[in-house]
């Protein structure tokens, strides 16, 4: 699996997060999984590396076509 990431801009939430790179909000669960060290961080400050798995092949397909 490989990964990315992505730098926080202030004010970034799990789910803005999610929305930005996955464009699903519902994906944020993934970025929680891989970012233990953040899962108490509820608002994010500038600058924070977030690792960003590739999405599981199961949930990508259940996106529709236009969102993949």
């Amino acid at each position: 699996m490989s990964k990315t990431t992505y730098t926080t801009v202030q004010g970034d939430m799990w789910d803005i997060i999610a929305l930005k790179v996955y464009r699903d909000e519902n994906c944020m669960s993934y970025l929680l999984e891989a970012n233990q060290a953040y899962k108490d961080t509820a608002v994010f400050p500038a600058g924070v590396e977030i690792a960003c798995p590739d999405l599981p092949a199961t949930a990508s397909q259940l996106l529709p076509p236009w969102r993949r």
